[in-house]
């Protein structure tokens, strides 16, 4: 018998009808549940308002039993008496139990005695199982010795059965003629399901294990291949104990394994490597295959004078993989990389993140997501050398682009980083975040402001820097690390932007302001959209090289997009492809395509994405966020374990908010198209004055763009006598972007007829001065 055949043995029926463990598990299963069924009936059915034969059947079922019992008795036969009072008892103390509840009001006993009899009626039963011990309870007395005989020699007639399968090891090794007089000690089968095992061979005190028990030996002694025994001695132990080791399932996935291995080499060699292979000179050097056989690393080197060069899917159809998705490519850029194939996409199911996820490291890093081998995905909030960092997040609707930043969200307060925060999208994209950072804008406007508000800041931390003679900037020496989010800057700055391009040059304007000077004074930036054109944020060169310093987050986007931003972003060769909207073999739709059925979508892979840092691409996948009534609750309980939000200095805050304020109404009032009014506020004076004052007072605040009637009046502003043709030249008639003469020439006639302007002749315009304010005392 093999020792794959003795493990079957525990769930196969014995020949002479015995139970299997398993069966009497089972039985036992089902007796304890008749048990308390028939215990509570015997507990309530004497009180209950029932048919009398109800009553009597179970009285007449336990004097049936003890009738039956006592002709038992009568008959001269040992072990059947035994086995019939061991099965009589479930019943007579059942029916016992429900006599005494009929007749406890009759002999006023209290009704809480039955009730308890039938309690420990049910308790014994269920513990004890009578029945299905029975079973076996006849084949036990039939083998015990007769009166007068010795038990070693009944012992020596009756060869009794293990019932496990260390017992039956221990069995086929002692009725063996080559073990002599050895035993096995400190057996450990790996697994319950497998027949595997380990253990020592242990030989009488003072005795060497014989010679006889060789490999080939113990082999035969279990019926197994010669090449699944290992036999070894015991370090710290003499000859008389020997480790022994049979894993026929073992040696059989190790042949597996290495007829796998040896057909992927080859497979390497044919498909890959050679001439007219996928990537030719691109040699396997070694490969690991994962304990759980779920997945193969591959280590490639490319030849001599050869850049690695390692396409992902021409490698996938060489290698006869089904779905790409499975493939993985990371390479140094130079002459080595890593394939990995898994079994299944290792990115399906992925953790929540933990607080000390996104706590900052000394090194700036934090974790927001997993690699697709499991490694933590790390992303710099900061860079001790380089300071401030420039992010890009890509990703189209449903790819998990929120979530990602709303991870990014919480690092930097549980960090102590300041996160100004604009949402183009009035909020709607990040509605988490609003009241849990420092500053949250919404809608393009406050994108514009919030900017506008931030080169103000810095403007102030370089006049400080300068002044004290500081150089470039350190980490909360003296102000904390401020990060700009923009969120939906497509809605701004993309093609289909309705916005005016004046307002699109404020913004891009600003945001070379602070990629060339805001990292000295410690102003990081972070760009989000469906889809981004580094071209439309400005200075492409500048923006595309801090971006490789920091974080490009791309998730699911058209393929236009990925290979644009893949030939911007990665040098190291690696060939990204679009991330799919849901999981699943591609070849398996390709097959229902082609019989004309439906497969159900997969699981949607929201949050996964090419993480693009230091020109190299890695596939990972931000942790996961649940969303319940449309926000997602365990990202604001994060947001919340730090109880205080990072902000500004109490001068930092003041220019900021006044900035911010300032900016806010100008680009409003210039995206509404509103006109100003000349009225006159509390003091006198009009309000152009106050509003022109008020910019050139204090820091330097990037303004607003201006309306046509704004550049009118400032080309007015002198005082002096200005023909037609001049103001419409100073307000950019004829270049790109500027206003219609006709536009020019309306605005002029609104502007007189509210008093703000006069004609002097014919194509001649003057500004009407402002009115001396009145002696209050006069």
């Amino acid at each position: 018998m093999t020792t794959t055949e003795i493990e079957k043995t525990d769930a196969a029926p014995a020949a002479d009808g015995r139970l299997t463990p398993k069966g009497a598990r089972r039985l036992a299963i089902v007796e304890r549940l008749a048990y308390g069924a028939a215990g509570t009936w015997a507990a309530a059915g004497p009180i209950m308002e029932v048919p009398w034969w109800a009553h009597g059947a179970t009285v007449a079922a336990g004097a049936l039993t003890g009738w039956r019992l006592w002709r038992r008795t009568r008959v001269d036969d040992g072990p059947g008496l035994l086995v019939s009072t061991y099965r009589s008892l479930p019943v007579l103390g059942w029916s016992g139990s429900y006599t005494a509840g009929l007749l406890a009001p009759h002999l006023h006993y209290p009704n809480g005695w039955p009730m308890l009899a039938a309690a420990t009626w049910t308790s014994a039963m269920v513990w004890a199982v009578p029945l299905t011990r029975s079973l076996g309870l006849r084949r036990i007395v039939e083998q015990l010795p007769e009166q007068g005989v010795a038990l070693d020699t009944v012992q020596g007639q009756v060869e009794p059965v293990p019932s496990t399968y260390i017992g039956h090891l221990k069995q086929m090794w002692a009725l063996s003629s080559e073990t002599g007089d050895t035993t096995l000690e400190k057996i450990h089968q790996f697994r319950p399901d497998e027949p595997d095992f380990e253990c020592y061979i242990l030989a009488p005190a003072g005795q060497a294990v014989p010679a006889s028990v060789s490999r080939r030996n113990v082999a035969a002694v279990f019926d197994v291949p010669e090449g699944a025994v290992t036999i070894a001695p015991v370090d710290g132990y003499g000859p008389g104990r020997l480790y022994l080791r049979v894993a026929p399932n073992e040696a059989k996935r190790e042949a597996e394994t290495r007829s796998a291995q040896e057909g992927l080499v080859q497979l390497w060699a044919d498909k890959v490597s050679g001439p007219g292979g996928a990537a030719p000179g691109m040699n396997l050097i070694d490969f690991k295959v994962s304990d759980e056989r779920d997945r193969v690393r591959i280590l490639v080197e490319a030849e001599d004078n050869e850049l690695i060069n390692l396409p992902r899917l021409k490698l996938a159809r060489a290698l006869g993989m089904d779905d790409p998705e499975l493939l993985m490519i990371e390479t140094d850029g130079l002459g080595r990389g890593v394939v990995t194939i898994y079994k299944e996409h290792p990115l399906i199911n992925i953790r929540e993140a933990t607080a000390e996820d996104l706590t900052m490291g000394p090194d700036g890093l934090v974790t927001v997501g997993l690699r697709h081998d499991g490694r933590p995905f790390k992303m710099p909030l900061y860079d001790p050398e380089m300071g401030a960092l420039t992010d890009l997040a890509v990703g189209a609707m449903g790819s998990g682009k929120s979530v990602f930043l709303l991870t990014v969200l919480i690092a930097e307060r549980l960090s102590g980083v300041i996160s100004l925060v604009a949402d183009a999208q009035s909020g709607m994209s990040l509605p988490e975040a609003k009241g849990r950072v420092y500053h949250f804008g919404a809608g393009v406007a406050a994108m514009g402001a919030t900017l506008a508000a931030a080169c103000a800041v810095a403007d102030y931390r370089e006049q400080v820097s300068s002044a004290k003679g500081w150089g470039s900037f350190k980490l909360n020496e003296p102000w904390r690390l401020a990060n700009v989010t923009l969120d939906e800057i497509n809605m701004v700055l993309g093609e289909q932007a309705l916005v005016p391009a004046e307002f699109r040059k404020w913004i891009t304007g600003m945001i070379a302001r602070l990629q060339q000077t805001g990292r000295k004074f410690g102003f990081g930036i972070r760009f989000a959209g469906q889809s981004i054109h580094v071209t439309d944020l400005g200075d492409a060169e500048k923006i595309r090289a801090n971006a490789k310093q920091g974080t490009v987050w791309m998730g699911r986007v058209n393929s236009t997009m990925t290979q644009s931003m893949a030939s911007d972003m990665v040098t190291d060769g690696t060939e990204i492809t679009p991330i799919r909207r849901f999981f699943g073999s591609i070849s398996e739709e390709l097959e229902a395509a082609w019989d004309g059925r439906d497969v159900p979508p997969g699981p949607i892979t929201a949050g996964m994405a090419w993480g693009l840092q230091g020109g190299r691409a890695i596939l990972m996948r931000v942790f996961k966020a649940l969303k319940k009534d449309r926000t997602y609750p365990h990202l604001i309980k994060l947001f919340e374990t730090q109880p205080v939000i990072p902000g500004f200095t109490p001068e930092e805050d003041r220019i900021f908010q006044a900035a911010y304020a300032q900016a806010l109404a100008d680009a409003e009032r210039f995206l509404a198209g509103e006109e100003d009014s000349d009225d006159e506020d509390e003091e006198g004076g009009s309000r152009r004055r106050k509003k022109k004052k008020a910019i050139t007072s204090g820091p330097t605040v990037t303004a607003a763009p201006k309306t046509l009637r704004d550049k009118i009046l400032d080309a007015l502003d002198d005082g002096e006598v200005h023909l037609t043709r001049d103001i419409r030249r100073a307000v950019g008639v004829g270049t790109e972007d500027g206003p219609a003469a006709g536009s020019v020439d309306t605005a002029l006639g609104r502007l007189a007829a509210e008093g703000l302007i006069v004609s002097t002749g014919h194509g001649k315009w003057q500004l009407v001065p402002d009115q001396p304010d009145e002696d209050p005392e006069s």
